[in-house]
């Protein structure tokens, strides 16, 4: 018969076991945000904070706001920004790729061109979204672990934007990235 010192050890081990799972597994609160200066809905997996900045996209300069959130060292992130031309949105997307996967000094593994609605309206048509797998070197941001990064660059009329998810390779999952891929809308 066991003893009560086994059923307290027992007991603990248990106890340790889950704080150990809880405390390696991310926890995301997702939440719906309706984008600040463009016409999208997204879901966050926290809070995101927001701030606009200038960029070169394909030798033009634009304004790209930025809206971010971060859980456990991953950072999910919507950027939107409004070139002159239809044309030039659609050249930049490419600028946009390179410069991210620059940032992360990675290389792209994985690329591919799927379609969006455009709209939540049925009748609305697709739009052309470019999506890319980039694994980095490992970075203070990553704790030295390889760098992963998940992205989407969608181009609709004159206005472009950029879905990124990124943290260390080993703690961002297909499953959360695809949650937050599917939940863009463009409105």
């Amino acid at each position: 018969m066991p003893t009560p010192l086994f059923f307290r050890l027992s007991r603990f081990a248990s106890l340790a076991a889950l704080l150990a799972l809880t405390a390696c597994s991310p926890r995301y609160d997702w939440r719906e945000l309706h984008g600040v200066d463009a016409p999208y809905t997204v879901a966050m997996p926290a809070r995101p904070d927001s701030f606009s900045r200038g960029i070169d996209l394909n030798g033009v300069h634009v304004s790209m706001t930025m809206t971010a959130a971060e859980v456990d060292k991953t950072t999910f992130a919507v950027g939107s920004a409004e070139l002159p031309t239809a044309p030039q949105a659609q050249a930049s997307l490419e600028a946009m790729k390179n410069a991210l996967v620059r940032n992360i000094r990675g290389t792209i593994r994985q690329q591919r061109t799927l379609t969006i609605a455009q709209s939540p309206r049925p009748d609305a048509g697709r739009v052309a979204v470019i999506e890319i797998v980039a694994i980095g070197p490992g970075d203070r941001a990553s704790e030295g672990r390889p760098r992963a990064l998940f992205a989407r660059f969608v181009a609709k009329d004159k206005r472009v934007f950029q879905l990124v998810a990124t943290g260390p390779k080993d703690a961002l999952h297909r499953e959360t990235v695809d949650t937050f891929f599917s939940s863009f809308k463009l409105d």
